[in-house]
Parts: structure tokens; sequence; C-alpha cells
């Protein structure tokens, strides 16, 4: 699964300039194995963990995840479209 869940990672951010990291995309939120969510996150994937770094006003939070111990992650958005009405 450690493949799936990178691909997952990948389509729900966007990378970083001049940096490994990528940043969540705009109105994404992620959950990993039904804990916090990250909502405005920068991400690091290695090959082993990856690494949730989210900073407010106070403090920079750092949460890290073994890749193969990942049993679920949820993405939330709003859809591209809304529908139309009929």
């Amino acid at each position: 699964m450690k493949a799936t869940w990178e691909k997952i990672l990948e389509y729900a951010s966007s990378p970083v300039h001049g940096t490994m990291s990528r940043k969540l995309r705009k109105g994404v939120q992620l959950q990993v194995n039904g804990e916090q969510i990250f909502d405005k996150a920068q991400i690091f994937i290695g090959d082993a963990f990856v690494r949730f770094t989210q900073t407010d006003a106070k403090q920079t939070i750092n949460v890290y995840y073994d890749l193969e111990k990942i049993a679920s992650i949820k993405t939330v958005s709003k859809p591209d479209a809304e529908p139309a009405e009929k």
C-alpha cells in the first residue's frame, strides 16, 4: 500500500518550489488513520515515513507516520463544479 499512499498524498498536494516538500492544495484536507485533520500542512514524503508540518501563530507541529503502518487516508474537498439544477 505504500505506493498507493504516496500517490494519494501527491494528488492532494503540490510541490513547494526549491524544496522536497509539498503543500496541501487549496481547499483540501487530509486525515490519516482517523486522527488529526490537516488543512494547511506541508508534507514531506520519505522512503519510510511521511511528515506533516502545520504552523500557526504560536507553534509549529510536526506529525510523523510510518508509511507501512498507515491504514487509511481520508481526503476532504469541495466538488469542482456544482451540479446543474433540473
